[in-house]
């Protein structure tokens, strides 16, 4: 099991970092190209006021990890504990607002909050910021959905809290709204569904 701080104890440190990784084949490329810049998701900036060690960051080189068998291990072991470790519970049940992202430090949250503690964990464990990109998505009922797109050498990859697995972003039927830019964390790209995203805070169904 893992703990909260032991990002240390996973095995993909630096040396699982490619800079300048090999092209990946056509079609499987998560977008053929990157829209515009766009506004952030209604929560992150509160947040990063909030945590701003969570959100520093400066204009960086885009990095994919190398996905190895260590590295995808470490994947889907740090998405499984933490959709088994975390309770679900929408942000108005928690905390009276319609929206508020946070670290689950208390054990409960939606899923952004999902996504904010396995992005940390994957970079206190040394995996490189620039892979792990917050991404706003439509669910397969056409809901805004907060997960972790994992940007590596064999494609991209997918961390949810409404599933267990770790999916390739083709398996996950949602339809991409934006995401963080690999450049810089607190830049957002839009990915080409443009209707509205205000919710990102569904909870897991149990």
């Amino acid at each position: 099991m893992f703990g909260w701080g032991q990002g240390k104890g996973l095995a993909v440190v630096a040396i699982l970092i490619g800079l300048n990784a090999p092209a990946q084949a056509a079609g499987e490329t998560l977008y053929a190209s990157l829209g515009d810049t766009t506004r952030p998701p209604i929560g992150w900036v509160e947040f990063c006021a909030d945590n701003p060690v969570d959100c520093r960051g400066r204009a960086s080189q885009p990095r994919d990890i190398v996905m190895s068998q260590t590295a995808w291990r470490d994947l889907v072991r740090v998405n499984k504990w933490v959709n088994e470790s975390i309770k679900p519970i929408t942000d108005m049940d928690h905390w009276g607002t319609i929206e508020k992202w946070s670290l689950p430090t208390d054990g409960y949250g939606d899923c952004e909050d999902y996504v904010l503690l396995k992005r940390k964990m994957l970079i206190d464990a040394g995996w490189p910021r620039e892979a792990l990109l917050i991404t706003v998505v439509r669910d397969k009922k056409g809901e805004g959905h907060a997960v972790l797109t994992v940007k590596s050498d064999k494609g991209e990859f997918v961390l949810d809290n409404q599933n267990e697995s770790v999916l390739t972003w083709t398996e996950t039927g949602y339809r991409f709204v934006k995401r963080q830019s690999q450049s810089d964390p607190n830049v957002w790209v839009s990915l080409g569904d443009n209707r509205p995203a205000v919710a990102t805070a569904s909870a897991r169904d149990r």
